[in-house]
């Protein structure tokens, strides 16, 4: 099976979420040609729209060695910014273009190729289980995929022991970075209330907008933390501040503020949310703070599938990969509550960018470290 061919016919599939366009058909077949039973798991519900996702698995032993990733794809944005057509999987130059070059669907070409010479050179009895859990709704809501396949794995009794997920982690070199943990997430809406008045007298109203701005003050200039051993210091970014005010001589009634904040393990939602409160709760006056937790923080502290991986990476390309919990959220902060997880993939310079690309020749270096990882992963599991 070549890893290339594989990502150029799942990129060939514009699945922009959350539409699956054929991809999860293209993955299906590549991996019961190998012997694997799939399981389509359509998802629906719970305020968000439909969505596919898909379920593999070859060997009925433990331990089930699973990769999990997805199939759907953020959109393309203005095509006129593109150089090639974001679906027709262009090589030039010794690099695949196309939306999913990156984020991520050549890593699950990668390691269903890893998987198919795994399985060619040790046959069906190679001491486990080997699957693919693989949603098309990362890039949306999260709502329909992952977590509710999980549910369903729990309900037929089946088990993960550990999971790598390919989301692209390398910043520079196929190599250099393995996520062992992620940041939460929370999205929020500050709105303070005030009283309107005139600009010449602003003695006679309650001006939201300079209440507003000491309280987005107080969270930014002084620190919510100063980090931890395995993360840097939570990170409050204001994103928009809106009054809806189209003249210069009227202050306002109200004033609202959107910003995100990416925190480490030092706190949870619920203690962060406290913390925003008690800073804001000092300046005197009303408010209304909305918040959406899309993601806690965690940790996997470095033990034997983050050791696992990192000896594949440096068996394959000599290199020492740093363990990071940098960057965005990923459906890892799902699968963490059920086994030990890992995540690595491509390089991630052009994932969610015009012209999106990966190098070919690091296509074929990535499936040959997931090969040795499942090498290693099993013959240390037979160990015991």
């Amino acid at each position: 099976m070549d890893p290339l061919e594989l990502s150029q016919a799942l990129i060939r599939c514009p699945s922009v979420t959350p539409t699956d366009a054929g991809a999860l058909d293209v993955l299906a077949g590549a991996l019961e040609g190998l012997g694997f039973t799939c399981h389509r798991l359509p998802f629906t519900g719970d305020g968000s729209h439909e969505v596919q996702n898909l379920y593999a698995r070859i060997g009925d032993d433990a331990p089930n060695f699973c990769f999990a990733g997805h199939t759907d794809v953020v959109p393309v944005g203005d095509a006129g910014n593109w150089s090639v057509d974001p679906f027709e999987a262009l090589v030039k130059d010794g690099r695949l273009y196309g939306r999913g070059a990156s984020d991520m669907k050549t890593a699950i070409a990668a390691f269903t190729a890893a998987t198919a010479r795994f399985l060619s050179e040790h046959g069906p009895d190679f001491g486990g289980s080997i699957s693919l859990l693989i949603t098309g709704d990362e890039e949306g809501a999260a709502i329909n995929g992952t977590v509710k396949v999980l549910d369903w794995l729990q309900d037929q009794h089946q088990v993960i022991d550990a999971c790598l997920v390919g989301e692209p982690t390398n910043t520079d070199t196929l190599g250099d970075t393995i996520k062992i943990g992620r940041r939460g997430s929370m999205n929020s809406v500050l709105t303070v209330q005030g009283t309107s008045g005139h600009a010449a007298y602003p003695q006679l109203a309650d001006n939201p907008i300079h209440r507003l701005m000491a309280m987005l003050t107080a969270i930014i200039d002084t620190p919510l933390d100063e980090g931890t051993a395995h993360f840097p210091a939570s990170q409050p970014v204001v994103t928009s501040i809106d009054v809806g005010n189209p003249v210069t001589n009227v202050i306002p009634a109200t004033a609202t503020a959107n910003f995100n904040v990416r925190f480490n393990d030092l706190h949870s939602g619920d203690s962060l949310v406290a913390l925003l409160r008690q800073r804001f709760d000092a300046i005197s006056g009303e408010y209304d703070l909305a918040v959406r937790v899309s993601g806690e923080p965690f940790l996997t502290a470095p033990g034997p599938l983050a050791a696992t991986v990192a000896a594949a990476v440096e068996t394959v390309t000599g290199r020492q990969a740093e363990f990071s919990t940098s960057g965005g959220t990923s459906d890892a902060r799902f699968i963490k509550d059920h086994c030990p997880i890992a995540e690595f993939g491509m390089i991630n310079d052009t994932a969610h960018k015009a012209d999106e690309n990966a190098a070919v020749d690091d296509i074929g270096t990535l499936s040959e470290i997931y090969q040795a990882v499942l090498e290693r992963f099993f013959t240390d599991s037979a160990k015991g």
